[in-house]
């Protein structure tokens, strides 16, 4: 049997990704401090928290697969808004323009002494079509933008304005499967083996804290 998959990430999108290939896992969201460090370029970001995330859940006999994404912009990183007028000012500079979407994946192996740890990076170009001020109005107002990096959202209603991408789709929800599937790879699991014949709920939070 394979070892316990634990997700350390609070964010439904990468819960939807992993249950949509039937993998059995739990959650279990760390408590990580995100700030950028100063002159940090968005890779080594993304693959730092991820790596960060990662190493403060590490439980003896688990997996923990950690993630962290970022939107960039005029090489600026776009975090979550902090309000409504925030998501608005997001929405309005990536309006018509090109902007990259950076995710790291870490995938830490606690069934080894010492744990190993791997991490990759994900990279995707996105092109938001020109949104008028009603539009951005109307889409800050639903909510979705909220909790999302860069304030949209691609596989919600976000979408309507997405007129390109350039990469990997799942990057742009918030964990790209072939970097996650690769990670497992390095630290030599079948991802196949962590298919839900357990009876479990996928995406069940851990009761561990």
């Amino acid at each position: 049997m394979p070892p316990r998959l634990v997700l350390a990430s609070a964010s439904p999108r990468r819960r939807a990704l992993l249950a949509d290939l039937d993998l059995a896992f739990t959650v279990r969201p760390p408590h990580t401090d995100e700030s950028p460090r100063p002159f940090e370029r968005p890779a080594d970001l993304v693959s730092r928290l991820a790596l960060e995330k990662a190493q403060a859940l590490i439980a003896p006999g688990e997996l923990v697969l950690a993630a962290d994404t970022i939107v960039v912009i005029d090489n600026e990183i776009l975090g979550k808004p902090a309000d409504e007028a925030d998501a608005r000012a997001m929405l309005a500079r990536l309006s018509g323009r090109d902007h990259e979407v950076y995710t790291g994946v870490a995938l830490a192996d606690a069934t080894a002494t010492p744990a190993r740890l791997v991490s990759r990076v994900e990279r995707t170009q996105v092109r938001i079509r020109e949104m008028t001020s009603a539009e951005i109005a109307a889409y800050v107002a639903g909510g979705e933008p909220m909790d999302k990096a860069g304030a949209y959202a691609i596989q919600g209603w976000g979408a309507l304005y997405v007129e390109a991408i350039t990469g990997n789709y799942t990057n742009v929800v918030g964990l790209p499967i072939p970097a996650v599937e690769g990670c497992f790879r390095e630290l030599g699991f079948d991802l196949d083996s962590f298919r839900n014949d357990r009876g479990e709920q996928p995406g069940k939070p851990s009761s561990r804290t």
